[in-house]
C-alpha cells in the first residue's frame, strides 16, 4: 500500500467502525481511475472481516457523473448486505468545496468476498 490515498483511505475505513467508512480526503482534484481505485478496494466491507483478511471483489459497478473538483473529496462507503461468503457494498464519493456544499461525483456498488492470507 504505498500510494498515499490507498494509506488514508484505509485508516479512514477504520476509524469508522464496522460497515461504514468515509475513507478519503484529498485537496486536489482526482482523477476518476484514482477514485474508481479507492471505491474498488472495498474498506466498507473490510471492516467487517478479521483483521487477517483480505477482500476480492466480485462485481463493481461505479458511475462518475460529475468532475471530482473542490477542496477535497469524500468517499462514503456502505455495507448494504453482509452473509456468509459475499458483501455487498453501496460507494458514493463527493466533491466537497470550500462553502460546505457537496456534489456527487462518483456512485456505484460493489459485491465482495472475504477471504483469509495464506500461511506464509
Amino acid at each position: 500500500m504505498r500510494d498515499p490515498i490507498d494509506r488514508a483511505a484505509r485508516a479512514g475505513a477504520a476509524s469508522r467502525g464496522p460497515g461504514r467508512t468515509r475513507p478519503l480526503r484529498c485537496g486536489r482534484p482526482v482523477d476518476g481511475g484514482r477514485i474508481a481505485r479507492v471505491t474498488r478496494r472495498g474498506y466498507a466491507g473490510l471492516t467487517l472481516l478479521r483483521e487477517d483478511s483480505e477482500i476480492l471483489t466480485v462485481e463493481y459497478k461505479i458511475n462518475l457523473p460529475a468532475p471530482a473538483v473542490g477542496e477535497h473529496i469524500e468517499a462514503i462507503g456502505t455495507v448494504l448486505k453482509s452473509g456468509r461468503t459475499l458483501t455487498v457494498c453501496q460507494l458514493e464519493v463527493y466533491g466537497v468545496h470550500g462553502d460546505g456544499t457537496r456534489q456527487l461525483v462518483a456512485n456505484g456498488q460493489q459485491t465482495l468476498m472475504g477471504v483469509g492470507r495464506p500461511a506464509r
